[in-house]
C-alpha cells in the first residue's frame, strides 16, 4: 500500500475523533456555556446534518479543482472549524464551528475513497479504501477515549485544539505524499450528477443507510442499555465503546480484504450476520460478558460493510464516481440519524432499552434484502439477452468503464 494512504488515514483519524469525542464531553461543554444537555446535543445533530449537506455541496464546488488540492482545502476547512470550536466565546459560535468542520467530512471521505482506489491495482481497491477508513476506526479506539480524558481533566477546548493540530499533520501529509492524479477527461458536474440515474448507485446508497443504521440503532443507546440492563457501572461505558472500536478496526480490514475477492458475498455475510447479532443482543444485553462480546461483534460486522458498500458505489458510478462516493458518506450519517430517531421512539413507547436492537436487526435485514435484489437486477441486466449497440454484452460495456 502506498504511503499516500497513510496521509489519508491521518486525516480520517482527526475527522473521526472530532465527530465522536463531543459525545463524551457534552456535560463539560454544557456546564461551561450554561446550557442544558439536550441543547448541547445540538452539537452532535448539527455535525451530522452538516455532513449530509456538505458531502454533495463541497464535492460539487470542487469539481473544477484537482482531487489533491480539494483534499487539502477540505483539511483546511476542518482545521478552521475545530479552531472556532476551541476558541468559541458562546455556544452558538461553537455550533457554527462544528458545522464548519462537518462540511469537510463527507467530501473528504468521498474524494479520499476515489483517490485511494486510484493509487492501487484494480484487485486492491477495496483494501485501499479500508486502509483510509482505518483512521476513522482507530479514532474510536484511541482518539475518542484520549480526547475525552483530556477534555475532562484539562479542558474540552484543549481537546479541540489537539484535533485541529491533527488536521495540520494530515494536511501536511496530503501535500507531501498524495500525488497529483489527472482528472478523467470530460468529467464535469452534470456528468457526476448523471451517476444518480443508475438504479444500482441508488440501491447501494439505500443499503448504506439501512445497514449502518442498524449498527447505530443499538450503539446510540448503549450507555442506558449497559447500565440499566446489563448492570455495568457508568464508568464502564468508555471501555465498552473501546471494544466497539476494536471491532470496527478488525471488521473494516476484513471487509476491505474480502470485498476485493467477492464483494456481494461479503455484503450478504456481513449484513446477514449483523441482523442476527443485533436480534440476539436483546438477550445478551442481560449478561455482562455476553454483552461485551456482542458489542465488539456489532462493531466488526457493521464496519465490515463499509469498504464493500463504498466500492460498490465507485464501481456502479462508472467514470464519474466522486460525487456519488461523497453522497454515500452522507448516507452513513443519514442512517445514523434515522436509526437514532427510531431507537428513541421505541424506548419512548415503553418497549425498554433493548428495543432499539430489534430496530437495528430489522434495518440490517432490509439492507440484506436490497443487496440480494441489487445482485439479481445486475445479473438480469448483464445476461446474454442484454445486448448493447454493436452486439457487445452489457457486462463487457461495464468492464470498459472500469
Amino acid at each position: 500500500m502506498p504511503l499516500a494512504l497513510l496521509a489519508l488515514a491521518i486525516g480520517a483519524f482527526g475527522i473521526g475523533t472530532t465527530e465522536f469525542v463531543i459525545m463524551g464531553l457534552l456535560p463539560e461543554v454544557a456546564g461551561d456555556f450554561g446550557v442544558s444537555i439536550p441543547t448541547a446535543g445540538l452539537l452532535v445533530t448539527g455535525y451530522a446534518l452538516g455532513v449530509v449537506i456538505g458531502a454533495p455541496l463541497m464535492t460539487a464546488l470542487g469539481t473544477k479543482v484537482s482531487r489533491k488540492r480539494m483534499l487539502m482545502l477540505l483539511m483546511g476547512l476542518f482545521i478552521a472549524g475545530n479552531l472556532v470550536s476551541a476558541l468559541a466565546p458562546a455556544f452558538a459560535v461553537m455550533l457554527i464551528g462544528r458545522v464548519i468542520a462537518s462540511l469537510a467530512h463527507g467530501a473528504f471521505f468521498g474524494i479520499g475513497s476515489v483517490v485511494a482506489a486510484e493509487l492501487v491495482a484494480p484487485d486492491k481497491k477495496a483494501g485501499a479504501i479500508a486502509m483510509m477508513f482505518t483512521g476513522l476506526t482507530v479514532a474510536n479506539v484511541v482518539g475518542v477515549p484520549l480526547g475525552t480524558l483530556v477534555g475532562q481533566h484539562v479542558g474540552w477546548r484543549v481537546t479541540f485544539g489537539i484535533v485541529a493540530a491533527l488536521g495540520v499533520v494530515g494536511l501536511a501529509g496530503i501535500a507531501r505524499l498524495v500525488p497529483e492524479l489527472p482528472k478523467p477527461d470530460g468529467v464535469h458536474l452534470l456528468h457526476e450528477l448523471a451517476a444518480f440515474k443508475n438504479a444500482q448507485v441508488l440501491l447501494a446508497m439505500a443499503m448504506t443507510v439501512l445497514g449502518f443504521g442498524g449498527v447505530f440503532a443499538a450503539i446510540t443507546y448503549i450507555a442506558p442499555m449497559m447500565t440499566h440492563v446489563a448492570g455495568f457501572a457508568d464508568g464502564s461505558v468508555t471501555w465498552l465503546l473501546v471494544l466497539f472500536g476494536l471491532g470496527m478496526v478488525g471488521g473494516n480490514l476484513v471487509g476491505g480484504r474480502f470485498a476485493d475477492r467477492a464483494l456481494m458475498p461479503m455484503l450478504y455475510v456481513s449484513l446477514g450476520a449483523l441482523a442476527v447479532v443485533l436480534a440476539l443482543f436483546t438477550l445478551t444485553a442481560h449478561n455482562k460478558i455476553a454483552a461485551a462480546v456482542t458489542i465488539a461483534l456489532i462493531g466488526a460486522l457493521g464496519f465490515a460493510t463499509v469498504p464493500p458498500l463504498q466500492k460498490r458505489v465507485l464501481d456502479q458510478a462508472h467514470g464519474a464516481p466522486t460525487l456519488a462516493s461523497a453522497v454515500n458518506i452522507g448516507a452513513f450519517n443519514l442512517g445514523n440519524a434515522l436509526s437514532a430517531w427510531l431507537g428513541g421512539m421505541v424506548i419512548a413507547a415503553g418497549y425498554g432499552y433493548t428495543a432499539p436492537n430489534w430496530v437495528g436487526a430489522a434495518l440490517a435485514a432490509a439492507a440484506l434484502v436490497l443487496a440480494v435484489f441489487s445482485a439479481a437486477l445486475e445479473r438480469r441486466d448483464s445476461g446474454p439477452s442484454a445486448v448493447v449497440a454493436g452486439g457487445a454484452p452489457a457486462a463487457e460495456r461495464t468492464a470498459v468503464h472500469h
